[in-house]
């Protein structure tokens, strides 16, 4: 039965807050990457890269707004301290010492954990009959694996 986030039961508003939280902290991590890599990307394809990291932190910035704005719809606590974002994050941070190539690897995989971690939020969501956390989830992990797919043509 699909319910509004009111309706959910405390146990399932605390297990879907839990798994958005997550999903919150990754895109903090993957945002601030995106923003180091595209001040510290040089070589020859330094114009088009320094645009697209420029995309991804614009676009991740938003949606963690929004994730955190779910997860307060739920009347549960989003995490906003850097120190628990990266505590939690299964992305890492990375200095900015890169190559271009290896930056664009980074990156890439970021996105693919994204993209897991939100299909997994979005699951549980609907387990729970929580269809607009789902379909939240389910947007913000198609444009993931979007950016994985820009990322991946980069290195073909």
């Amino acid at each position: 039965m699909t319910q509004t986030a009111v309706a959910l039961s405390q146990d399932a508003r605390a297990a879907v807050a839990e798994a958005l939280n997550q999903a919150v902290a990754e895109t903090a991590i993957t945002t601030m990457l995106a923003q180091n890599f595209h001040w510290n990307v040089t070589g020859m394809a330094f114009g088009p890269l320094h645009d697209l990291f420029q995309k991804i932190y614009e676009d991740h910035f938003v949606a963690q707004d929004d994730l955190a704005e779910r997860i307060k719809a739920l009347n549960a606590h989003a995490e906003g301290t850097l120190a628990g974002m990266i505590a939690r994050s299964k992305v890492a941070e990375h200095d900015g010492h890169a190559s271009a190539e290896e930056m664009i690897k980074v990156m890439q995989e970021a996105q693919e954990t994204l993209a897991a971690t939100l299909a997994g939020a979005g699951a549980l969501a609907a387990s729970h009959g929580d269809t607009l956390t789902e379909d939240l989830c389910i947007a913000r992990g198609q444009e993931h694996e979007k950016f994985a797919w820009f990322l991946r043509s980069h290195l073909a």
